[in-house]
């Protein structure tokens, strides 16, 4: 654990931050009854999902760790 670490406040606001996003992404998914018609509808969502569940995975291993 370095001492430039964000504090665990950050960690638990990105972690929320990040679930909130995948949350909108499934949402506006199931609200469209159906999947992406193009390429850039599929390039959009799995930029979506790597984004914001990298972040949630990070954010949950720091918080993790910081615990023991």
């Amino acid at each position: 654990m370095s001492r430039f670490d964000p504090p665990r406040s950050e960690w638990r606001f990105r972690l929320i931050f990040s679930l909130c996003g995948l949350a909108m992404l499934i949402g506006g998914l199931i609200y469209r009854w159906g999947e992406p018609l193009g390429p850039g509808a599929w390039e959009a969502i799995l930029i979506a999902v790597v984004f914001f569940g990298g972040t949630t995975v990070y954010s949950t291993r720091k918080l993790m760790k910081r615990g023991e």
